[in-house]
Protein backbone atom coordinates (compact mmCIF):
# COMPACT_ATOMS: atom_id res chain seq x y z
CA UNK A 1 0.00 0.00 0.00
CA UNK A 2 1.63 3.61 -1.01
CA UNK A 3 2.40 5.90 1.92
CA UNK A 4 1.18 9.65 1.35
CA UNK A 5 4.42 11.91 0.85
CA UNK A 6 3.74 13.62 4.14
CA UNK A 7 3.57 10.53 6.37
CA UNK A 8 6.40 11.57 9.10
CA UNK A 9 7.69 7.38 8.68
CA UNK A 10 8.04 7.82 5.20
CA UNK A 11 10.38 11.24 5.33
CA UNK A 12 12.52 9.83 7.72
CA UNK A 13 13.30 7.05 5.68
CA UNK A 14 13.41 8.76 2.24
CA UNK A 15 16.12 11.43 3.74
CA UNK A 16 18.05 9.12 6.36
CA UNK A 17 20.40 9.38 3.49
CA UNK A 18 21.60 11.70 0.57
CA UNK A 19 21.21 8.82 -2.39
CA UNK A 20 17.29 9.88 -3.23
CA UNK A 21 18.18 12.82 -3.70
CA UNK A 22 20.65 12.42 -5.89
CA UNK A 23 18.88 9.94 -7.68
CA UNK A 24 16.13 12.58 -8.13
CA UNK A 25 17.65 15.51 -9.39
CA UNK A 26 19.63 13.14 -11.94
CA UNK A 27 16.15 13.05 -13.43
CA UNK A 28 16.06 16.56 -14.39
CA UNK A 29 19.84 16.71 -15.77
CA UNK A 30 19.07 17.63 -19.18
CA UNK A 31 15.90 20.24 -18.97
CA UNK A 32 14.88 22.89 -21.36
CA UNK A 33 13.43 25.83 -20.18
CA UNK A 34 13.22 27.65 -16.82
CA UNK A 35 15.44 26.53 -14.03
CA UNK A 36 13.63 26.21 -11.02
CA UNK A 37 16.82 26.41 -8.74
CA UNK A 38 17.90 29.75 -10.21
CA UNK A 39 14.27 31.45 -10.50
CA UNK A 40 13.88 30.49 -6.94
CA UNK A 41 17.11 32.05 -5.90
CA UNK A 42 16.34 35.28 -8.33
CA UNK A 43 12.96 35.88 -6.19
CA UNK A 44 14.93 35.01 -2.53
CA UNK A 45 17.23 37.75 -3.87
CA UNK A 46 14.58 39.93 -4.68
CA UNK A 47 12.90 40.21 -1.17
CA UNK A 48 16.46 42.05 -0.16
CA UNK A 49 17.26 38.80 2.78
CA UNK A 50 18.76 39.80 5.87
CA UNK A 51 18.10 36.73 8.82
CA UNK A 52 16.97 34.21 6.76
CA UNK A 53 15.48 31.03 8.03
CA UNK A 54 15.31 27.91 5.35
CA UNK A 55 12.99 24.84 6.73
CA UNK A 56 13.81 21.24 5.42
CA UNK A 57 17.01 22.31 3.50
CA UNK A 58 18.01 19.22 3.04
CA UNK A 59 22.30 19.62 2.39
CA UNK A 60 22.67 23.18 2.65
CA UNK A 61 23.07 23.56 -1.34
CA UNK A 62 21.01 27.14 -1.23
CA UNK A 63 21.66 28.06 2.23
CA UNK A 64 25.04 28.39 0.93
CA UNK A 65 24.83 30.09 -2.02
CA UNK A 66 22.24 32.47 -0.08
CA UNK A 67 25.77 32.54 2.46
CA UNK A 68 28.10 33.29 -0.58
CA UNK A 69 26.31 35.51 -2.86
CA UNK A 70 23.55 37.89 -0.65
CA UNK A 71 25.74 38.05 2.33
CA UNK A 72 22.41 37.36 4.46
CA UNK A 73 22.90 35.21 7.93
CA UNK A 74 21.16 31.82 6.93
CA UNK A 75 19.89 29.53 9.89
CA UNK A 76 19.14 26.38 8.65
CA UNK A 77 16.27 23.48 9.85
CA UNK A 78 15.88 19.65 9.10
CA UNK A 79 14.88 17.20 10.50
CA UNK A 80 17.01 14.57 9.28
CA UNK A 81 20.57 13.99 10.91
CA UNK A 82 22.04 13.85 7.90
CA UNK A 83 21.09 15.80 6.38
CA UNK A 84 21.92 18.64 9.31
CA UNK A 85 25.82 16.99 9.11
CA UNK A 86 25.43 17.74 5.21
CA UNK A 87 25.20 21.17 5.45
CA UNK A 88 27.23 22.13 8.55
CA UNK A 89 30.30 21.08 6.52
CA UNK A 90 29.55 23.74 4.66
CA UNK A 91 29.68 26.00 6.99
CA UNK A 92 25.82 26.99 7.37
CA UNK A 93 24.03 26.98 10.61
CA UNK A 94 22.55 23.87 10.52
CA UNK A 95 20.36 22.54 13.55
CA UNK A 96 18.15 19.70 13.70
CA UNK A 97 14.22 20.65 13.89
CA UNK A 98 10.77 20.57 12.59
CA UNK A 99 8.72 23.36 10.98
CA UNK A 100 5.96 22.18 12.78
CA UNK A 101 7.92 23.28 16.16
CA UNK A 102 10.44 26.21 15.39
CA UNK A 103 12.70 26.58 18.43
CA UNK A 104 13.06 30.27 17.63
CA UNK A 105 11.34 33.12 18.66
CA UNK A 106 8.64 35.27 17.27
CA UNK A 107 9.75 37.53 14.96
CA UNK A 108 13.25 35.93 14.28
CA UNK A 109 13.58 36.57 10.80
CA UNK A 110 12.71 38.60 7.94
CA UNK A 111 12.51 35.78 5.77
CA UNK A 112 11.74 32.02 5.59
CA UNK A 113 12.49 29.70 2.73
CA UNK A 114 10.74 26.23 2.08
CA UNK A 115 11.73 24.77 -0.97
CA UNK A 116 10.43 21.76 -2.24
CA UNK A 117 9.49 20.62 1.24
CA UNK A 118 5.90 21.45 2.60
CA UNK A 119 4.36 19.05 0.81
CA UNK A 120 6.02 16.79 3.08
CA UNK A 121 4.81 18.36 6.64
CA UNK A 122 2.20 16.03 8.12
CA UNK A 123 0.21 19.13 9.56
CA UNK A 124 0.50 22.15 6.88
CA UNK A 125 -1.37 24.50 8.88
CA UNK A 126 0.63 24.19 12.02
CA UNK A 127 3.78 24.51 9.78
CA UNK A 128 2.67 27.69 7.75
CA UNK A 129 1.35 29.08 11.54
CA UNK A 130 4.88 28.70 13.28
CA UNK A 131 6.85 29.91 9.79
CA UNK A 132 4.37 33.20 10.24
CA UNK A 133 5.10 33.23 13.59
CA UNK A 134 9.02 33.67 13.27
CA UNK A 135 8.59 35.97 10.52
CA UNK A 136 8.28 39.64 11.81
CA UNK A 137 6.02 41.85 10.44
CA UNK A 138 6.37 42.78 6.40
CA UNK A 139 8.35 39.10 6.41
CA UNK A 140 7.87 36.80 3.24
CA UNK A 141 7.72 33.24 3.05
CA UNK A 142 9.21 32.09 -0.33
CA UNK A 143 8.04 28.81 -0.95
CA UNK A 144 8.52 26.15 -4.09
CA UNK A 145 6.54 23.48 -4.60
CA UNK A 146 5.76 20.92 -7.40
CA UNK A 147 2.37 20.64 -9.22
CA UNK A 148 0.03 17.70 -9.32
CA UNK A 149 0.71 17.30 -12.99
CA UNK A 150 5.00 17.37 -11.98
CA UNK A 151 6.60 14.38 -13.42
CA UNK A 152 3.38 12.81 -14.82
CA UNK A 153 5.21 11.20 -16.98
CA UNK A 154 6.76 9.14 -14.87
CA UNK A 155 4.22 8.98 -12.53
CA UNK A 156 2.34 7.23 -15.01
CA UNK A 157 5.30 4.79 -16.22
CA UNK A 158 5.03 3.36 -12.79
CA UNK A 159 1.39 3.71 -11.56
CA UNK A 160 2.35 5.99 -9.12
CA UNK A 161 -1.10 6.84 -7.12
CA UNK A 162 -1.89 10.43 -7.17
CA UNK A 163 -3.95 9.81 -3.49
CA UNK A 164 -0.17 10.01 -2.37
CA UNK A 165 0.61 13.37 -2.85
CA UNK A 166 -3.03 15.32 -3.63
CA UNK A 167 -4.25 17.05 -0.51
CA UNK A 168 -0.65 18.25 0.38
CA UNK A 169 0.89 21.70 -0.50
CA UNK A 170 0.84 21.80 -3.78
CA UNK A 171 0.51 24.58 -6.47
CA UNK A 172 -3.16 24.13 -6.95
CA UNK A 173 -3.84 24.82 -3.54
CA UNK A 174 -1.33 26.77 -1.99
CA UNK A 175 -2.20 29.85 -1.87
CA UNK A 176 -5.91 29.02 -0.48
CA UNK A 177 -3.44 27.63 2.14
CA UNK A 178 -1.07 30.33 2.71
CA UNK A 179 -4.12 32.87 2.98
CA UNK A 180 -4.74 32.27 6.59
CA UNK A 181 -1.50 33.38 7.36
CA UNK A 182 -0.45 35.90 5.20
CA UNK A 183 -1.42 39.00 3.80
CA UNK A 184 -0.37 39.09 0.14
CA UNK A 185 0.37 36.15 -1.94
CA UNK A 186 2.40 36.65 -5.22
CA UNK A 187 2.59 33.04 -7.45
CA UNK A 188 4.85 32.27 -10.44
CA UNK A 189 4.32 29.10 -12.14
CA UNK A 190 7.11 27.75 -13.97
CA UNK A 191 7.22 24.63 -16.75
CA UNK A 192 10.22 23.08 -18.05
CA UNK A 193 10.81 19.62 -20.11
CA UNK A 194 13.52 17.04 -19.20
CA UNK A 195 14.71 14.52 -21.75
CA UNK A 196 16.12 11.32 -19.91
CA UNK A 197 17.98 9.03 -22.15
CA UNK A 198 18.61 6.08 -19.98
CA UNK A 199 16.14 3.46 -17.91
CA UNK A 200 18.90 3.67 -14.91
CA UNK A 201 18.01 6.78 -14.80
CA UNK A 202 14.28 6.27 -14.33
CA UNK A 203 14.74 2.71 -11.97
CA UNK A 204 16.88 5.01 -9.65
CA UNK A 205 13.73 7.75 -9.25
CA UNK A 206 11.42 5.06 -8.83
CA UNK A 207 12.91 3.33 -5.78
CA UNK A 208 13.81 6.44 -4.24
CA UNK A 209 10.22 7.16 -3.85
CA UNK A 210 10.43 4.09 -1.17
CA UNK A 211 6.47 3.52 -1.76
CA UNK A 212 4.60 0.69 -4.02
CA UNK A 213 4.40 1.01 -7.61
CA UNK A 214 5.04 -0.60 -10.20
CA UNK A 215 8.65 -1.18 -11.26
CA UNK A 216 10.13 0.88 -14.74
CA UNK A 217 9.29 -1.35 -17.61
CA UNK A 218 11.89 -3.28 -19.27
CA UNK A 219 11.08 -2.11 -22.62
CA UNK A 220 10.50 1.45 -22.00
CA UNK A 221 10.33 3.98 -24.88
CA UNK A 222 13.81 6.16 -24.62
CA UNK A 223 14.52 9.20 -24.51
CA UNK A 224 11.03 9.68 -22.49
CA UNK A 225 10.28 13.19 -21.78
CA UNK A 226 9.30 14.77 -18.44
CA UNK A 227 7.36 17.78 -17.25
CA UNK A 228 8.51 19.45 -14.47
CA UNK A 229 5.76 21.86 -13.36
CA UNK A 230 6.10 23.65 -10.22
CA UNK A 231 5.19 27.47 -8.72
CA UNK A 232 7.11 29.62 -6.09
CA UNK A 233 4.80 31.23 -3.94
CA UNK A 234 6.00 34.54 -1.86
CA UNK A 235 3.62 35.21 1.00
CA UNK A 236 4.17 38.65 2.60
CA UNK A 237 3.26 38.55 6.48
Amino acid sequence: MSRRIDDPELVREQYAREGNLHARAALWRDLEGPNPREVLFDTIAACRPGRVLEVGGGDGWLAAQLCDELDCDVTLVDQSERMVELAAARGIDAQLGDVQQLAFDDESFDTVVAAWMLYHVHDTNRGLGEIARVLEPGGRLVALTNSQRHCEEVFDLIAYPQSAREWTFRAENGEESLRPYFSTIERQDLVGIATVHDRETLVNYQRSMMTDTQPVPPDVELPLRVHARCAIFVATK
